[in-house]
């Protein structure tokens, strides 16, 4: 792709947005989920190209963001975990009496 094709397609994108925008189709929430997941992705491959020490950064920011994001799920996945620990526990004491 020559730059002029890029450029195109970047003003394309640009201007579908606004028109979305204008419209009440607000797409934030999708572009706020995917940053975490850019930057991890640009860490591993700063990673691969020996750039350790900048790779790492950004994989770790990346987590952290990606971490705050899923906050409300890995709770809710902690909750059920310790529900079904729970029951388990009340199972198995009435099968070895």
């Amino acid at each position: 792709m020559n730059g002029r094709n890029a450029l195109g397609a970047i003003l394309v994108v640009i201007g579908a947005l606004m028109v979305m925008k204008f419209v009440g189709i607000h797409l934030g929430w999708i572009f706020s989920l995917l940053m975490p997941f850019i930057l991890i992705g640009l860490g591993a491959v700063g990673i691969r190209n020996n750039s350790k020490v900048i790779g790492g950064i950004m994989i770790v920011v990346g987590a952290i963001m990606l971490l705050g994001k899923l906050a409300g799920l890995i709770g809710l996945l902690i909750a059920i975990g310790v529900i079904v620990w729970g029951v388990s526990l009340f199972k198995n004491r009435h099968k070895r009496v």
